[in-house]
């Protein structure tokens, strides 16, 4: 009984494993699939486990002894694989980094496999601002430089819900490495419809300007960064901006064309995208146009639309990765320095966890990327 617990144990294991390899179908929860690639590193621990325990209980019955180790070796091998592709991804990174926008002082490597378990940042001071009626923000002052650059946060959630403070290990880490963040709340709909959204971010940009003196700001020098829903926010506002103040814009998984979301969404998808846009943009691109156009950062890039860095993985089930992909492709034609990082086992919410394979990456970018566009 206890070795085909075992072999049970390495089979689930093995199929966790594939979510690093293959999108995850839309009938599973899409958080398997952060869990594996997060986590899976810290998982493949129980596959070797269960190998060499199946190993062990081999007398009596061979063959499924060998089952087992197989399946747990095959487990195991899926499991880790990201972190070797994140070394190889990594080599490269700088040089696509310096080419597309230009040098910037790191004290640190793209991935290493000791920060695997690094310790994650240490939490940073933080207050919190009225920015627009009952709208705030949490302001992070930059640990060690002053004045400093500002990068404006932008949540995700879906569009109907999430809120600042998402994942507060990203903002801390950006304070420690001398960097101020804003992170903002803004109106979700059904309640308040694009182009609202919009608005709150200039007005947040706005109120980092007013108060960049005493913040230790420089008003001149401001990111605005997003994820997911909030990478779809921060493009679309960001591009409409026209603020030279705002040096350069940061999506992950953002979709960047509507209308392109419209056509492949699907009602049975794993966020009923249809329902979803709806309720986002007020209609269909039929009954909102406007909307829907507007709400695409893809239809305002021109020559002087501001440096973007995108981070995407290929294996995402929520956002297709062909939305940062025709973007790139339509900065590169405006001549706009840009970059896209595709990560091969990445899903959706892929800097979740910081000392991650992707999160390595995703935060070595960023503080690459803010360097660089805001010296």
């Amino acid at each position: 009984m206890m070795r085909w617990f075992l072999l049970g144990i390495a089979l689930a294991f093995a199929g966790l494993g594939l979510l690093t390899v293959f999108r995850l179908p839309d009938s599973i929860n899409w958080k398997f699939s952060v869990l594996a690639g997060q986590f899976g590193y810290v998982a493949a621990l129980v596959p070797l486990i269960v190998g060499i325990a199946g190993w062990r209980l081999k007398s009596g019955s061979g063959s499924l002894a060998l089952s087992t180790c197989a399946v747990s070796l095959f487990a195991f091998v899926l499991l880790v694989q990201p972190c070797f592709q994140a070394w190889l991804v990594g080599w490269r990174l700088p040089a696509k980094l310096e080419a597309k926008f230009g040098p910037a002082k790191m004290d640190r490597k793209p991935f290493t496999f000791g920060g695997l378990f690094h310790a994650w940042p240490k939490e940073a001071p933080k207050t919190t601002w009225a920015y627009s009626g009952s709208l705030k923000l949490d302001f992070y002052p930059a640990i060690g430089r002053n004045p400093a650059p500002c990068v404006v946060v932008i949540h995700g959630g879906g569009w109907d819900d999430g809120d600042r403070g998402q994942i507060t290990n990203f903002n801390d880490g950006l304070a420690r490495a001398g960097i101020a963040v804003a992170d903002i709340s803004y109106r979700l709909a059904p309640g308040a419809p694009w182009p609202a959204q919009r608005e709150d971010v200039g007005l947040a940009v706005a109120f980092v300007k007013l108060h960049a003196p005493e913040w230790g700001v420089d008003r001149s020098r401001i990111v605005i960064f997003g994820r997911s829903a909030g990478g779809q926010i921060a493009e679309a506002s960001a591009y409409a901006l026209h603020d030279p103040d705002v040096r350069g814009v940061i999506a992950l998984y953002a979709p960047s064309d509507m209308n392109f979301a419209w056509k492949w969404g699907r009602p049975d998808d794993a966020l009923d995208s249809p329902e979803l846009m709806r309720k986002f943009l007020g209609g269909t691109p039929e009954t909102a146009k406007a909307a829907y156009d507007s709400a695409s950062a893809l239809n305002f890039v021109t020559p002087k639309t501001p440096p973007t860095l995108l981070v995407h993985g290929t294996i995402d089930t929520l956002v297709w990765i062909r939305h940062s992909r025709r973007l790139s492709a339509k900065l590169n034609g405006a001549g706009v320095a840009n970059l896209l990082v595709e990560l091969p086992w990445g899903t959706h919410a892929l800097e979740l966890n910081p000392d991650s394979p992707s999160g390595q990456l995703t935060n070595y970018a960023v503080l690459w990327f803010v360097g660089a566009v805001c010296r």
